[in-house]
């Protein structure tokens, strides 16, 4: 753990919101869920579920630790998971299997979720076909947002996991290289939902959820920006060896902060 990320990141939180979040909306019907199609759960075979969302018609963006089994640290089958575009209620907009799973190349897998492996925390999923339906279109990529702007989250999550949810209004609290502080509302089941920023009516994806953090009772979400490690790993992608596996020993507690901070994958 790099204290250097800590530190500001409780600066970032010594002031109180002044800025209302607006709450969670279920999309539960077909006119809820129009425009949010791209977004899908990710089921990993029989360790849980995640959040993904389509930046190509057979590319899903998500979190890079989803591809980890988060009790032996390794790497999932790809031929396990499966991509469940705009799920909702029992049923998707589309389903499809995983070809190829590719990491960040700078990504390291330690069982918890710690601040200083977020900045890399991204991977793609190749799907066994592309998506081409005109329900579901996928998201264009933007520059991270700057602190203090509005942006919004669609995930799954646990005690949420039939439909996506949507909040539609929540902050960047603080910026670290490679990572955001946001307020938006996440859980477990959340990871790699894609946080998006609206501009001109079009919502353009700029971050993806890699954790939630407690300090000081104050519950906040830890996003990767995209920029340059998603230009990183469409080259990781494209490369011959584009499989990858890397372990770093967990670390379990952080010492040295007034009050404490408690770091979990949602």
């Amino acid at each position: 753990m790099r204290l250097s990320l800590l530190i500001p990141l409780l600066l970032a939180l010594a002031a109180p919101l002044a800025a209302q979040e607006s709450p969670l909306r279920a999309l539960q019907t077909a006119d809820d869920s129009r425009g949010w199609n791209a977004v899908g759960r990710i089921n990993l075979g029989s360790r849980g579920f995640c959040t993904g969302a389509l930046i190509a018609p057979q590319l899903v963006l998500t979190a890079a630790h989803c591809l980890f089994d988060k009790d032996s640290g390794a790497r999932i089958d790809p031929a396990t998971i499966e991509f469940l575009a705009g799920w909702r209620n029992g049923r998707a907009e589309a389903y499809r299997g995983v070809r190829r799973a590719v990491a960040h190349p700078d990504y390291v897998y330690s069982g918890d979720g710690k601040l200083a492996r977020v900045a890399y925390d991204l991977a793609l999923l190749e799907l066994d076909q592309p998506i081409r339906l005109p329900s579901i279109e996928p998201f264009a990529t933007d520059d991270r947002p700057l602190k203090g702007d509005e942006v919004g989250v669609v995930s799954y999550a646990q005690g949420r996991a039939e439909a996506a949810s949507l909040q539609e209004v929540c902050h960047v609290l603080g910026r670290q290289p490679g990572v955001l502080v946001l307020s938006c509302n996440v859980d477990f089941g959340s990871s790699g939902a894609p946080i998006f920023s609206v501009k001109g009516g079009v919502a353009r994806l700029v971050s993806v959820v890699s954790a939630k953090a407690e300090v000081d009772g104050q519950q906040v979400a830890l996003g990767t920006s995209l920029e340059e490690p998603l230009e990183e790993l469409r080259a990781e992608m494209a490369s011959e060896d584009g499989v990858f596996h890397r372990i770093a020993p967990a670390v379990h507690s952080l010492s040295g902060a007034t009050g404490g901070a408690k770091f979990v994958t949602p």
